[in-house]
């Protein structure tokens, strides 16, 4: 698991050799910075860290680098990006590339040298030995989207960092408010602990008081108060995101796609799909599938395929300048309410 290794790393207990990989940008960068601030000086960082792209250099090159004593410290850094040789795509690489080099290397890893492998895509291509030989040497830091239950113990965790406890309805709160985004849900971390530093507790009523709504949030709260047929609220929500400057167009779009994954969960939950088949099918977070079946349970299957047809003709009278966009908008919202 991410947060082991990341415990470890705070220890000063390294791997000569990390395989970093999977499509969650803030572990990976979480990773790399950890590393970077626990295995080497603000002194070292000129010296002995190096930054290597495989799509342009040789890996050959990069490891002769590995393989060079550090600079006035006791162990070096060397990153190496893209590297597409441990997928299936076919390369776009300008560098050619010694492979067998890099085997060799696995098994006698220099031992002052922390070798670090980012490779940001969802799957790498198991049947190729170098990947198999990376799997079976390196320590393993899968970047993987987090689940529900993980995403949770993340905040919870995340919140001790600044000394603060955050309760569990705040936390589901949070989640609703802020959404999935780790950059954005860290950022709002940071922000509720210090403003409750003092009380050293995080509720719900801070968190209502304080977290920044995302748009897609927004939307969803929208359609939570068409489901509630309150057709006022739905409104304001409307006119305050016109007030942000939000395109009528693009909140159209949202509010479609969210009916879409209402009706697709619903249905896929009908023939026996679980949260996280469902996620994984529809290639979404677990967490929206599950507010998407809290507010499919409200809908018979014939209102969702009415709501998708006005939200068409909607689209199309929006696309087709027939009718001032915003008027479109406000006679939707009301129909969606009746």
């Amino acid at each position: 698991m991410v947060f082991d290794i990341w415990r470890k790393m705070k220890q000063r207990e390294f791997a000569p050799i990390y395989l970093v990989y999977g499509t969650e940008a803030f572990l990976i960068n979480e990773t790399k910075d950890l590393l970077l601030k626990s295995a080497l000086t603000e002194e070292e960082m000129d010296l002995n860290y190096s930054v290597y792209d495989l799509e342009e250099t040789p890996v050959e090159l990069a490891l002769e680098d590995a393989e060079t004593f550090p600079f006035f410290g006791e162990r070096k850094v060397v990153l190496l990006h893209n590297p597409v040789f441990l997928t299936a795509e076919k390369s776009k690489e300008k560098a050619a590339h010694n492979v067998e080099r890099l085997e060799a290397y696995l098994k006698e890893p220099a031992p002052y040298t922390v070798l670090v492998i980012m490779a940001p895509y969802e799957k790498l291509d198991e049947r190729k030995k170098i990947t198999k030989e990376l799997k079976r040497n390196a320590e393993i830091v899968e970047a993987k989207k987090l689940n529900e239950q993980e995403l949770k113990n993340w905040i919870k965790q995340r919140a001790k960092q600044f000394s603060v406890e955050i309760e569990p309805e705040a936390i589901e709160l949070l989640l609703m408010l802020v959404g999935t985004n780790m950059f954005m849900l860290s950022s709002e971390i940071e922000k509720l602990s210090l403003y409750a530093a003092n009380k050293k507790q995080i509720n719900t009523a801070i968190v209502e008081k304080l977290a920044a709504r995302t748009l897609e949030q927004n939307i969803f709260t929208l359609i939570d108060k068409v489901v509630q047929k309150k057709p006022d609220e739905a409104l304001r929500i409307y006119y305050d995101l016109l007030k942000q400057n939000e395109e009528p167009i693009k909140i159209l779009a949202l509010i479609s796609a969210q009916f879409r994954l209402i009706y697709q969960t619903k249905e896929l939950s009908r023939r026996g799909y679980g949260q996280q088949q469902i996620a994984g099918f529809l290639k979404t977070h677990p967490f929206r599938v599950k507010l998407a079946l809290g507010q499919a349970s409200r809908f018979k299957d014939e209102e969702l395929v009415q709501l998708i047809d006005l939200l068409a003709d909607a689209d199309y009278k929006v696309k087709t300048g027939g009718m001032n966009k915003s008027l479109v908008m406000e006679m939707l919202l009301f129909q969606l309410n009746k």
